[in-house]
């Protein structure tokens, strides 16, 4: 019997895939790829465009595979789907790594690069042979075989232990809740929020109120809830989970996988000549080297950590003026947003009636539409993994070019933040015939109740603009070759630039008419709440700019002096930084390092620094718009020429400059941050 999930089709049947038919598909597929492969190499001819049209679609048809078993595994998770999905990532990393190092293969991409035919293919289709080449290196093509055996079983290893780290954060997030029964508890928080907890309470049949620690139901309960033990309870909870602290200490604890992770990362950058992580991270990202960045984090913290300072110190007087001697870490959250509401009469709160999430996203199409000439238009006959989930085709001039999947709600079984991921890739595969580009959108906001719509927080609505940034770059790449179209073969530090660069749509008086409309009177965000906002936009930007800064000289500090003869604890490299750049006091239980994904489960290790780095090309790529119009249709053609129509087929600094005219510029970023001009320190 043929199993359905190797019926190719234009877009995922999601109904079809059963966790029972996952693992045998995709033995079975990597078994037909491993033999056309051989078979390729096997005919004695000179390796041209027709061999990496060959290698290009098998790879294609295994990311067709698990593309949407891999997102169903973040969006729909069930203990069947995860065992299979467990199951198949050691094969797959194990192929990836076969074929990484396998040397036939390796000889043909060379041979190709040496021959006539290099000079006959497109800029994509060089960049394309140059990273397979740049990557085959990094797979360990010129080690022994002994060392190639040992960096395969790494490699299948670090998939696993990323994974297992993932599911045990997953796990302990879920695996907390707090009911409450008595409202009185709970005073001080929004009722949008409140029908919230009532709701997740009612789906368990519980009275009362049932509170979690994802983020919707945990980040407004620190905010505004006046209960200062709840909210100790909460942040307790909540910066302990995966570890060996707080109130399920021990359970899903990450502490040993974490370390393991460290050692083997070590033990594969030295296999392939590196002398750190830091520096195998590096190899295919902007940065040159892992000094440079840490160069580029400690300019950003000597030019931010006087404001930093004061924005705690503001904080600290307001709080010792209601009478709080000690300002412990969950009072910051809850005394930040009285602060916020002292100085600039504003909360999220009171923002959120007027972004109902479906007015922010028909105006999000608006903003593109003005920008790119593109239309998103919703198509309502697609399947999808969850009622909830809306489709879309982007049009320009009439023609469909790309599409995609938004699914913005919280739920259970669904991994928290918001990401993009791509479902399908454009590429060329015929003469006549494309492959038009399927990106994913997940977000967790607030979903609607029976009596109110989903309303979104302004953070919120600058989170939809990120992913959907991320999106844009994905799908209106106009490059057919794979492997360097859309975000692939971007290089790290700089795949944030489109998703920040979309965020500042959302502070710009000529877009809030089209993305605010109060959702009871219909009526957009009057002028006096935006320029509340917008004096309230760089609130304790400092901080937040120390903590980002926190997280990245603690990524890239761990893997750049991890020593196996002389291992620090990584928290006491966590401490190390705190003492350097945190201006807060961090309770000794917090193990915030246990719930850190993005480097342990993630794509950011070593490389967490990108989310700056690319917040400078952001800026600065932004400030052209504030030069020459935020509507210039010509300044977003170019934009749209430049940066997200050439995905990775050319290095990022040479689409930049091609943009901006010149190279990045530091100062756009400090500026757009408050931190230096519009602010001055004592």
């Amino acid at each position: 019997m043929s199993n359905p999930l190797l019926k190719t089709a234009s877009l995922p049947a999601f109904s079809s895939i059963q966790p029972e038919h996952i693992e045998p598909a995709l033995d079975q597929l990597l078994a037909s790829n491993r033999q056309r492969v051989d078979d390729l190499l096997k005919a004695e001819q000179t390796p041209g465009k027709s061999f990496l049209a060959s290698i290009e679609q098998w790879d294609d048809e295994l990311e067709q595979l698990w593309s949407p078993i891999s997102h169903l595994h973040g969006v729909k998770n069930s203990d069947a789907l995860r065992d299979a999905y467990n199951a198949c990532l050691p094969k797959l990393t194990e192929y990836g790594t076969e074929m990484g190092q396998n040397t036939q293969l390796y000889q043909a991409y060379k041979q190709l690069a040496d021959s006539d035919v290099y000079g006959q293919l497109n800029e994509a289709e060089q960049k394309s042979v140059d990273n397979a080449l740049r990557d085959f290196t990094l797979s360990g093509i010129a080690l022994k075989p002994e060392q190639q055996k040992r960096y395969g079983e790494i490699k299948k290893q670090l998939a696993e232990l990323s994974t297992q780290f993932s599911n045990n954060v997953l796990d302990a997030t879920h695996g907390w809740s707090k009911h409450i029964d008595d409202a009185e508890e709970l005073a001080g928080i929004p009722e949008s929020v409140l029908q919230g907890y009532q709701q997740a309470a009612a789906a368990k049949e519980l009275s009362g109120y049932l509170i979690s620690l994802d983020i919707p139901a945990y980040l407004p309960l620190m905010q505004y809830c006046e209960n200062s033990a709840l909210r100790q309870e909460m942040y307790t909870a909540y910066t302990t989970r995966a570890s060996d602290q707080g109130p399920n200490a021990g359970q899903w604890d990450n502490s040993e996988l974490m370390d393991t992770i460290l050692a083997l990362r070590y033990e594969l950058a030295l296999l392939l000549g590196f002398n750190n992580y830091a520096e195998r991270s590096l190899a295919t990202k902007m940065a040159e080297s892992p000094e440079q960045v840490e160069g580029f984090l400690n300019d950003l913290t000597e030019k931010s950590i006087a404001v930093a300072k004061q924005d705690y110190k503001e904080l600290e007087a307001f709080a010792n003026s209601l009478g709080v001697t000690t300002l412990s870490a969950w009072d910051i959250p809850f005394y930040s947003e009285k602060l916020r509401l002292q100085k600039y009469d504003l909360s999220q709160e009171e923002l959120r009636p007027y972004f109902p999430s479906a007015k922010v996203i028909e105006g999000m199409f608006t903003v593109v539409n003005r920008l790119f000439g593109i239309e998103c238009n919703e198509v309502s006959d697609v399947e999808t993994w969850h009622p909830d989930v809306r489709f879309y085709h982007i049009e320009r001039d009439g023609e469909v070019i790309a599409k995609f999947y938004l699914d913005i709600f919280a739920r259970e079984h669904k991994r928290g933040g918001a990401w993009m991921a791509d479902c399908r890739v454009r590429r060329q595969l015929s003469a006549t015939e494309q492959q038009l580009p399927v990106a994913f959108l997940t977000c967790n906001f607030t979903p609607p109740t029976e009596t109110t719509p989903s309303l979104l927080t302004h953070n919120e609505v600058t989170t939809l603009f990120h992913e959907f940034g991320h999106g844009l770059h994905h799908m209106l790449t106009e490059i057919n070759c794979a492997a360097v179209s859309g975000i692939n073969g971007v290089p790290w530090d700089a795949v944030e630039l489109p998703s920040q660069f979309m965020e500042n749509w959302c502070w710009q008086k000529e877009a809030i008419p089209l993305i605010s409309g109060h959702h009871q009177t219909g009526e957009v965000l009057p002028d006096n709440l935006l320029e509340k906002m917008l004096a309230a936009k760089n609130f304790q930007s400092g901080m937040m700019m120390a903590r980002q800064l926190e997280f990245s000289l603690f990524d890239m500090l761990m893997h750049h002096h991890y020593s196996p003869e002389n291992p620090r604890s990584i928290q006491t490299v966590l401490d190390e930084v705190r003492e350097k750049v945190s201006v807060y006091p961090v309770p000794e239980f917090n193990r915030f390092q246990h719930g850190f994904g993005h480097i342990f489960a993630g794509g950011y290790a070593a490389g967490y620094y990108s989310y700056k780095w690319a917040e400078v090309l952001s800026a600065d790529a932004f400030s052209r718009f504030e030069e020459e119009g935020i509507f210039n249709q010509a300044t977003g053609e170019s934009f749209l020429q430049e940066i997200l129509q050439r995905g990775g087929s050319k290095e990022p600094m040479a689409l930049f400059t091609a943009f901006r005219g010149r190279e990045p510029d530091i100062d756009a970023l400090l500026r757009h941050s408050g931190i230096v001009t519009t602010r001055k320190v004592a």
